[in-house]
């Protein structure tokens, strides 16, 4: 197996880790629909290079991300991210404090925004959130 194609196998298997099996191919594909080429880089690169990297645990990597999303305002990209970071080990209650961190460096109305994400993820995937 070449390089690219070890990639997009363990691209592949970061996203069923952090988003299940089922909703990981749900993703893949409407990314997929959108751009064939979109979603072979998310998985080959951002999952299969990036998340795949061994110098953070895979919570803390969520938890920068979702700060990243936040102060960019990248609402439906912050929305994935907080489901899969409450599969990659962070609590409800570090996801919040992570958005209240954020409240002096990127606005009130960002954490605003995300905050109000953040908790309608709570309330759409209980069984991600519980098992905290």
């Amino acid at each position: 197996m070449d390089e690219l194609q070890q990639r997009l196998e363990r691209g592949g298997q970061r996203l069923v880790a952090m988003l299940g099996a089922k909703e990981a191919q749900r993703v893949r594909q409407a990314w997929r629909q959108i751009s064939p080429e979109f979603e072979r880089y998310v998985v080959e690169f951002l999952a299969g290079e990036i998340w795949s990297r061994p110098g953070l645990d895979q919570r803390t990597k969520s938890l920068v991300t979702i700060a990243a999303l936040t102060a960019l305002g990248r609402w439906r990209g912050m929305e994935l991210n907080v489901r899969m970071a409450l599969r990659n080990g962070a609590t409800r209650e570090e996801v919040l404090e992570t958005l209240l961190h954020l409240a002096p460096y990127v606005g009130f109305p960002a954490t605003w925004e995300g905050l109000t994400i953040a908790q309608r993820v709570f309330q759409a995937f209980p069984e991600e959130s519980s098992s905290q």
